[in-house]
């Protein structure tokens, strides 16, 4: 009875932060891969956890400094440029490579989380031309539910993430 009440309630939570989390819609698809034509590098921008996973996120090596650390390794590992910030300012576009893990404490313990990597870009607004605005050109998430004994499942996913927008990324920048 508590399992199926957990996976009931675990499924209600995550639909919920998937609905209200919606603000653009970009996914992987050839017409959003090819928005990441030219891009020369990407600025990554980590969002803090959610105050009641932290103290747990951190250690399971999730904090917010170590995800941007490892973030930033794993792209120019992958051949993408992690830019500065002075980089990203001098950079067309001024793309930024957005990740954020949304939680909410389903049971004591039991946290349904939604991983969700994002290329946003500096985008001109067709219905006014004079209107520049940052906005999500290509993402993709990862929904979930994880214990806080389990919590590096969420960096498991974060690293499928990170390997599909590598995927998406040199489909379109072919390596010369």
């Amino acid at each position: 009875m508590v399992t199926a009440r957990v996976i009931f309630t675990s499924f209600v939570v995550t639909m919920l932060l998937v609905s209200f989390n919606l603000k653009a819609f970009a996914v992987d698809s050839d017409v959003t891969r090819l928005t990441l034509t030219g891009i020369q590098g990407v600025y990554v921008i980590v969002e803090e956890m959610q105050p009641n996973i932290q103290k747990y996120a951190v250690k399971a090596g999730l904090s917010k400094e170590q995800l941007q650390k490892d973030i930033e390794l794993r792209l120019t590992e992958m051949g993408i440029k992690a830019l500065s910030r002075d980089e990203w300012m001098k950079t067309p576009g001024k793309p930024v490579l957005y990740v954020s893990v949304n939680t909410h404490e389903a049971e004591r313990y039991w946290y349904a989380y939604d991983v969700k990597i994002e290329l946003q870009q500096v985008v001109k607004m067709e219905a006014n031309p004079k209107v520049n605005t940052l906005a999500a050109t290509w993402s993709l998430n990862m929904t979930g539910i994880a214990n806080i004994g389990s919590l590096k499942i969420i960096k498991g996913d974060m690293e499928v993430l990170l390997g599909r927008f590598q995927q998406a990324y040199w489909a379109v920048n072919r390596k010369r």
